[in-house]
């Protein structure tokens, strides 16, 4: 390997903590500013060196005819908190049973089946808001989202104090993962430290909840069919059924990815609407007119476009995915460099969908601008839930989600910004970094009920 083969490494290394500072002090930023720095460009933060891969052709590159040559890198290693062959972090062949077991519980024509359930779900979390009181957006939505996976996948609906409790371990799982994955010193995680004393806590915590699921469906197998029941009637290839810490590894993990993303894509987006009157009008207009036919169902779910280009465009502007990992397991060519093996590399869907070259004006939110009359990005360029084999399965089921949850709220409220300024900030996913918002019951609706 000679040296023109080397990423460069970025500006503002120092001696020994490398870019730990700006990583500290703005992680969005940082990962943002590296794009100015070529397709490829490596950072260090003590003794790690990273390779950061901007080219979205390499991305894609990487994510699809190369993704063999990598593992899914430090972020997702630390997530094995949920258990070490869950769908979200397992790899190779583990991986690959794993995903086509649970497909058909996201084909397209079985989240179809999902939308009465979804629609069900979330109508009582709607409802229950108090006009003229500040509501924490994104408590709230991760609160609706979390109550949706459970219902449609585990057929499961928690209390709200209990779901608060779930709520809270998944996000003291998050934020330990990450962290980790920052300062990835395997010491540290051993020592009986405030934090991994949390963390185990919120591990135990979840279990707990998943077990009693679990045991329900085992008390009751014929009353169920959902994920859960799935994975309790799924056999390998020798004919036995999962172990039992598989299944609730597995669970687990759905239900942790399941409350996150759309949760804080859902907050950003009503953040947005209260900055932008004319689109909240817009999707006003649409919903009501849809709904004015009667309850929303997956017919009618197609004939929001409006509401769909709204979620694309919060999916773009406020990507969840600020920072996603690979590793080597071999010597890699990507571009015009060669990664040696064991090099842990990252990516941005937030920095790439921020790309002044691929989006004009970036930082503007519009959703007008997917609609297919305007020139749309290059292939790899707008990528939410990845790309690949390992493109996040419940894609389709999240875009439904959100589509279903933004109609429901605007069917029946206006949500006001309150004084303060809000900005992202890279946690697990891209959160806002304080949204409260006052709902206002729209004209039309009625305590109790939506029109």
């Amino acid at each position: 390997m000679t040296s023109r083969h080397v990423p460069p490494i970025a500006p503002g290394k120092l001696p020994l903590i490398g870019h730990a500072v700006p990583l500290i002090k703005d992680r969005l930023a940082f990962v943002q500013s590296l794009r100015a720095h070529g397709p490829i460009v490596r950072v260090t933060v003590g003794p790690k060196t990273l390779t950061v891969v901007n080219s979205a052709e390499l991305i894609h590159q990487m994510l699809t005819s190369q993704a063999d040559e990598f593992t899914k890198g430090l972020l997702f290693e630390k997530l094995k908190l949920f258990g070490k062959d869950a769908l979200p972090v397992a790899e190779g062949k583990p991986h690959l049973r794993r995903r086509r077991l649970m497909q058909p519980a996201f084909h397209r024509e079985q989240i179809a089946g999902y939308v009465t359930t979804m629609r069900e779900t979330v109508q009582p979390y709607i409802t229950a808001w108090d006009g003229g009181t500040p509501l924490d957006l994104k408590t709230e939505m991760q609160l609706m989202t979390q109550g949706v996976v459970m219902s449609a996948l585990f057929s499961s609906t928690p209390r709200r104090e209990p779901a608060h409790e779930i709520l809270n371990s998944v996000d003291t799982v998050f934020k330990t993962a990450l962290r980790r994955a920052l300062l990835p010193i395997s010491a540290l995680e051993r020592l009986p430290t405030r934090r991994n004393r949390r963390a185990d806590a919120a591990g135990i915590a979840l279990r707990t909840a998943v077990t009693g699921i679990i045991a329900e469906h085992r008390a009751h197998p014929d009353a169920y069919d959902d994920i859960v029941s799935l994975l309790l009637t799924a056999q390998d290839e020798t004919g036995a059924t999962l172990p039992d810490d598989e299944i609730l590894s597995e669970v687990t993990g759905l239900l942790a990815a399941g409350s996150e993303t759309t949760a804080v894509v859902l907050a950003w987006l009503f953040h947005e609407l209260g900055r932008n009157p004319d689109m909240e009008r817009q999707l006003h207009e649409e919903v009501d007119s849809v709904l004015a036919e009667g309850p929303l169902t997956a017919e009618r779910v197609p004939r929001l476009v409006h509401t769909r280009r709204l979620v694309s465009e919060t999916l773009r502007l406020y990507s969840p995915a600020w920072l996603v990992t690979r590793q080597a397991i071999s010597d890699v060519t990507l571009g015009e460099f060669t990664l040696p093996a064991g090099s842990d590399v990252i990516w941005s869907a937030y920095a790439l969908h921020r790309d002044p070259d691929i989006y004009p004006d970036p930082l503007r939110f519009d959703p007008d601008r997917w609609l297919p009359e305007r020139p749309q990005p290059p292939k790899g360029a707008f990528i939410p839930f990845g790309s690949g084999k390992r493109m996040c399965m419940g894609d389709a089921f999240a875009w439904t989600e959100a589509t279903i949850i933004t109609a429901l709220i605007a069917n029946r409220w206006r949500l006001r910004p309150t004084p303060g300024t809000v900005r992202p900030v890279g946690a697990i996913t891209t959160h806002p970094s304080s949204l409260h918002m006052v709902p206002e019951l729209r004209h039309h609706a009625v305590a109790g009920k939506t029109r």
